[in-house]
């Protein structure tokens, strides 16, 4: 009698444990799961990047890029894009830079960089407020010289005001920010 009762103890107790793990196990899948279509989904949204290029994969919030761009800048701006997003824990970008035929000499490169970073912190920036659900990211404008970051539009707060601002700070490569937002008046 002991020792059934003893063996009845035993296998729940396995088996509470394997359930225990494939609980985690499935709960971790379905995380990486979200991050990787919030991750593709970030990418397609992208006027800058050939999302069509790009795969994504994600173990333990771990996000894996491969494929082919066009540019170093737009490799940068992938991973800048990803490694933002909520639940990433980092990311190895393994994308492969296709040299662009285009580019003459240096002059040409140098300027067409430096077109693309300000097109770069202006996409990060915008993307940064359309994932804040506390901002109207649809109803600010972001526009980018020479690493300035203009934000322009109309918000419901101060509080939402000053968030956009410190977004735009906390992005990589942003050397000020120049924000014009306007507080909607509300009728009471």
């Amino acid at each position: 009698m002991k020792r059934t009762t003893l063996a009845v103890m035993m296998t729940v107790a396995l088996a509470g444990t394997s359930l225990s793990a494939t609980a985690n196990d499935w709960k971790d899948s379905s995380k990486d799961a979200w991050i990787d279509g919030k991750a593709e989904t970030t990418l397609l949204l992208n006027g800058n990047l050939n999302s069509f290029n790009i795969n994504t994969d994600v173990k333990n919030g771990k996000v894996i890029l491969t494929g082919k761009v066009d540019r170093e800048v737009d490799k940068a701006l992938a991973a800048e894009l990803i490694e933002n997003l909520d639940g990433v824990t980092s990311v190895d970008n393994k994308l492969v830079v296709v040299k662009d035929s285009k580019m003459r000499n240096k002059k040409d490169h140098d300027e067409d960089v430096g077109g693309l970073t300000d097109a770069k912190l202006a996409t990060v920036v915008k993307t940064r407020l359309l994932f804040e659900s506390e901002t109207s990211g649809t109803a600010i404008d972001v526009d980018v010289k020479n690493g300035m970051v203009m934000l322009k539009g109309e918000v419901d707060s101060d509080a939402e005001k000053d968030l956009a601002e410190a977004i735009a700070k906390k992005t990589k490569d942003v050397k000020g920010v120049d924000n014009q937002l306007r507080v909607a008046k509300k009728d009471y």
